[in-house]
């Protein structure tokens, strides 16, 4: 518990440190940025957003990446499918090209005929994609050769890895799905645990700064606006009379309800209050952890720009000090927010599937 409270106050210090830096950054003229000022606001925002290659290091001002293909259809001229690299270092290829700066800054825009940048339809494989594939086929083959171990020999105890993951999985089923959901919980369970290790491995992955792992999936809200969205649905869709009815005809005063709606109004803003939370909590969490180990990596060519590189000498011990403690409790709030949502998930679509009770 100190801890994970000590873990949000250094959030809260490196987020006000991270404002104050942004600020300063912003306000550096163009020649000190010629001069060599570290552009925190830049190193950040190409880390924990989505890209079209795969970064792996960069040495000596060269960078090594992976391609990824880049699939786009253009209003005119119909589909194309090339490989990143084409346009990888503010190179056009075929008329595309990725935007340096304005609205579309970093994705990929069709040079129009007065030089304007037009967005075409982008279906590209970007890393954020490949490392939701990659993970789900990892999380595959996991779980087909742990169902296969059974099947072989279901009363062998397990242990090791396995023996882990058969805790954690009953864990989640007997203290979260079941009480939350209720008696009809076997029809979620395979949602609910599939989205708890999904987020779970995601976020260990993000963690990991080489290559399979690197990539902010859960920090992003495309992703946990999907994940939000399968919850809803299963709230709503498979609801039942009883949850509607306490939606549009509440069991409250009759002058909450007519002539004015003020009631159903609430609850049926409710509805999408309760996905638009999941989708917050999770990308908000997840995006301030990245973001804060990158600012404490940050300090050193900070202190070592403003003040010079003996003071960012020791400011580099404590920088990677708490680096290093900052990841280690990322580990657990990985865990945390999958859990978190898990449950939140678990509660709503067992407030969908309520029964009436008659009173005696």
């Amino acid at each position: 518990m100190y801890c994970k409270r000590l873990g949000y106050i250094v959030k809260v210090i490196l987020s006000l440190f991270l404002l104050f830096a942004l600020a300063f950054d912003s306000k550096a003229g163009e020649e000190e940025h010629q001069e060599g000022l570290f552009d925190l606001k830049e190193m950040i925002f190409s880390h924990v957003l989505d890209s079209y290659d795969w970064h792996l290091i960069t040495v000596g001002g060269h960078h090594y990446s992976v391609p990824l293909p880049v699939i786009v259809k253009s209003r005119d001229r119909g589909w194309f499918v090339f490989s990143s690299s084409r346009i990888a270092h503010g190179e056009s290829y075929e008329g595309f090209r990725i935007a340096p700066d304005g609205v579309y800054k970093g994705k990929v825009v069709e040079i129009g005929i007065a030089d304007e940048q037009i967005r075409p339809l982008d279906l590209s494989f970007t890393k954020n994609a490949a490392s939701i594939c990659l993970a789900s086929l990892l999380l595959v083959l996991i779980f087909v050769s742990l169902a296969s171990g059974y099947k072989k020999d279901p009363f062998k105890p397990r242990r090791g890895f396995s023996g882990s993951l058969e805790m954690l999985i009953m864990s989640i089923l007997n203290d979260v799905i079941k009480p939350c959901v209720g008696p009809s919980y076997k029809s979620c369970a395979p949602y609910l645990l599939t989205v708890f290790f999904f987020i779970f491995f995601n976020n260990l992955l993000g963690l990991v700064p080489i290559i399979p792992g690197g990539a902010n999936v859960t920090g992003n809200i495309s992703v946990t606006l999907v994940l939000a969205l399968f919850t809803f649905m299963m709230t709503n869709l498979f609801g039942s009379k009883e949850y509607w009815k306490e939606i549009f005809w509440p069991d409250v005063p009759t002058w909450l309800k007519v002539p004015v709606p003020i009631m159903p109004f609430i609850e049926l803003l409710g509805i999408f209050t309760k996905p638009f939370a999941l989708m917050i909590r999770l990308f908000a969490n997840m995006l301030a952890g990245h973001i804060v180990i990158l600012v404490l990596v940050s300090l050193i060519f900070i202190f070592s720009t403003m003040i010079g590189s003996g003071v960012a000498s020791g400011v580099s011990v404590v920088s990677v000090a708490f680096s290093v403690f900052m990841l280690l409790l990322d580990v657990l709030v990985s865990f945390i927010q999958a859990y978190v949502f898990t449950m939140l998930s678990s509660i709503f679509i067992g407030m969908g599937r309520v029964e009436h009770h008659a009173s005696h």
